[in-house]
C-alpha cells in the first residue's frame, strides 16, 4: 500500500513517515499544495493524509483541484482540535475522514486501515472501460460476450489504467504502485505483463487497447473501426 503525507511541518511529516513505514506502507511526503496535487494525480496512492494550512495551495483547495479532476483517493485531513469549521468544509468538499493533532499512533494507523478498506470495497464493486468490465473477487476481465481471468497484476495494471483512463501511466508509476517501492527488478517487467494483458483484450474480442507512447509510458485507447 501506497501512501502519500502533503504536509509543511518538515518534523511532523518526518514522524508521519516514519510511523507508516515501520507498518509495512510505502510512502512519499510532500511539503505544499502544489507539489501534493501533482504527486496525487498521478494515481498510485492508496490514501492521502492532507494538512490544511499549506504553502502555495492550502489543503482544501488542493482536495477541491484533486476532486473535480475525477480522483477518488481517500484523503484524511490532518487538522487542529480549533479548526472545527475547516473539518466541515473538508469533508463537504470531498475528504473521508481527518485526524486531529496532536494525534495517536493507533488511531492514526487505524483511520488509515479504514480509508484503504473503503476504497478497496468501492474497487471490488468493479470497474469499466468502453466495452469491458473488470472484477477484483473474481479477477475477471469481460466483454458482453467473453470473460478470461487475468493474474494478480495483470489485473492491477489494468485496474490502474481504468482508474486512470486519461493518463499516460509510466513504468516507475506502475512499479511503484504494484511491485512496490523497494523493487529492485528490472522495469521490463512492465512491458511482460502490458503484453500479457493486451493478449487477453485480444482474445475476449475487446475494443480496448493499450498504446505505447515511446519513452513516457502507456495508456488506454479505444479501437475505432
Amino acid at each position: 500500500m501506497r501512501i502519500l503525507i502533503v504536509e509543511d511541518e518538515i518534523a511532523l511529516a518526518a514522524v508521519l513517515t516514519e510511523i507508516l513505514r515501520k507498518n509495512n506502507y510505502s510512502v512519499d511526503a510532500v511539503h505544499d499544495g502544489v507539489d501534493g496535487l501533482d504527486y496525487a494525480l498521478s494515481g498510485v496512492y492508496d490514501a492521502i493524509l492532507l494538512d490544511i494550512m499549506l504553502p502555495r495551495m492550502d489543503g482544501l483547495q488542493m482536495l477541491r483541484k484533486l476532486r473535480s479532476n475525477g480522483d477518488s483517493t481517500p484523503v484524511l485531513l490532518l487538522t487542529a482540535k480549533s479548526e472545527i469549521e475547516d473539518k466541515v468544509k473538508g469533508l463537504d468538499v470531498g475528504a473521508d475522514d481527518y485526524i486531529t493533532k496532536p494525534f495517536n499512533t493507533e488511531e492514526l494507523l487505524a483511520r488509515v486501515r479504514s480509508a484503504v478498506r473503503r476504497k478497496d470495497t468501492f474497487i471490488s464493486e468493479g470497474k469499466s472501460f468502453a466495452d469491458i468490465t473488470i472484477d477484483s473477487n473474481t479477477l475477471k476481465i469481460s466483454t458482453k460476450e467473453d470473460e478470461i481471468k487475468a493474474s494478480l497484476k495483470e489485473y492491477q495494471i489494468l485496474e490502474m489504467m481504468i482508474a486512470n483512463p486519461d493518463r499516460i501511466i509510466s513504468k516507475e508509476q506502475f512499479v511503484e504502485k504494484i511491485w512496490g517501492y523497494d523493487f529492485e527488478g528490472e522495469y521490463n517487467s512492465v512491458e511482460v505483463y502490458i503484453s500479457f494483458v493486451r493478449k487477453k483484450l485480444s482474445a475476449i474480442g475487446s475494443d480496448v487497447r493499450i498504446k505505447a507512447h515511446r519513452g513516457i509510458g502507456y495508456s488506454l485507447e479505444v479501437r475505432d473501426d
